[in-house]
């Protein structure tokens, strides 16, 4: 089977909206993410070079997805969009801070289709970058207290972004771990994905129903869709080398198997392999020959076995989940929209 004819199974997976539900939820999110826009140009307007390489980062197309979050979440338990702008801009900061570090521990020169930040002007400057945007989050949280949101919120709202970025940081010495050991256990690279990945998506959430008003249930509700959607969101990027092209991810498909990164496709193809299939996925992974055939090769093998298949249905089981956990927060065009974000999660194809 062709291994991009998998994107329309999973797009038919997905309970759909009516056309004109779709496109409100759009619309919402385009506005929302021209407010967050707004605020991020005028907090990193051109200046000097520090200031150059964050507007760098920040002007890279992408989903604005962390931001749009932390707002929809705010409104789902009834907050003001205004009181809360400035710490949907500094997530947005935070998760590219994390881009750009990732970028050189990775070697990817490409980030959206842009040259990476190290790659544009250096190492150095994509390190110091980053280390800027994440204070800028804490700076964006303290700046929510000028727009009327309590103090004693804000407080609970940093303890969270920081509990958020030492998980960040412990998924990604996981990751190394799994890498260097070999690990091929699947329960070790979930846990991974739920600090690294997750993490982000659940500080977002959490922190958006705590700045809107919510209550500490209200906002552990959003915590547990954040993470089940940002664990979804994992499960569909280690998806796209074998669903997309690399013009669609802005990204070279084969960076995974480049940094002998243990995907979850790979991973549930090896754990129900026999010997020769297991030796077969281990040389494609472990050896040094053109990455570009062995990428084709190990699509083809992730295909055939059903591995894509599996992993797919494993995303959409933790989309799930994220839809569940919102049960408890009451019917808004917001909660729809999360809703609809937790669908549209994983039948992305960048």
């Amino acid at each position: 089977m062709p291994v991009l004819s998998a994107r329309a199974d999973l797009h038919n997976s997905i309970l759909s909206y009516g056309e004109a539900e779709e496109a409100s939820i759009r619309d919402r999110s385009a506005y929302l993410v021209d407010l967050v826009l707004h605020r991020l140009k005028g907090d990193w307007a051109a200046g000097d070079r520090l200031t150059e390489v964050c507007n760098y980062a920040l002007g890279a197309p992408g989903k604005y997805f962390r931001p749009i979050l932390l707002l929809e979440s705010a409104a789902a338990v009834g907050g003001d969009l205004h009181q809360v702008m400035p710490a949907a801009a500094g997530t947005e900061g935070a998760h590219l801070a994390s881009l750009m570090h990732d970028d050189i521990i990775d070697g990817d020169e490409l980030r959206r289709g842009m040259p990476a930040v190290h790659a544009k002007y250096s190492q150095a400057d994509a390190i110091v970058g980053g280390d800027a945007l994440i204070f800028y989050l804490f700076a964006a949280l303290a700046t929510c207290a000028a727009n009327g949101v309590e103090a004693q919120r804000i407080v609970l709202a940093m303890g969270k972004a920081a509990k958020a970025g030492a998980e960040l940081c412990q998924g990604q010495m996981m990751e190394e771990e799994i890498r260097q050991n070999y690990d091929s256990r699947v329960t070790s690279y979930l846990r991974m994905i739920e600090n690294k990945t997750a993490a982000l998506f659940r500080a977002a959430c959490s922190i958006g129903g705590t700045l809107g008003g919510g209550s500490a249930e209200e906002a552990d509700a959003l915590a547990r869709y954040g993470t089940g959607l940002g664990i979804a969101f994992q499960i569909q990027d280690d998806l796209l080398p074998y669903l997309s092209t690399a013009e669609e991810t802005g990204k070279p498909h084969s960076s995974d198997l480049a940094n002998r990164r243990l995907t979850l496709p790979f991973l549930l193809c090896r754990a129900a392999a026999g010997p020769e299939l297991a030796a077969e996925l281990d040389d494609l992974i472990n050896s040094e020959g053109d990455l570009e055939d062995r990428h084709l090769r190990l699509a083809a093998l992730l295909t055939r076995h059903g591995a894509v298949t599996r992993a797919a249905e494993e995303a959409r089981r933790y989309a799930a989940d994220a839809i569940d956990a919102l049960v408890p927060l009451p019917q808004s065009p917001s909660r729809q929209s999360l809703e609809y974000f937790a669908k549209a999660a994983v039948s992305r194809c960048r």
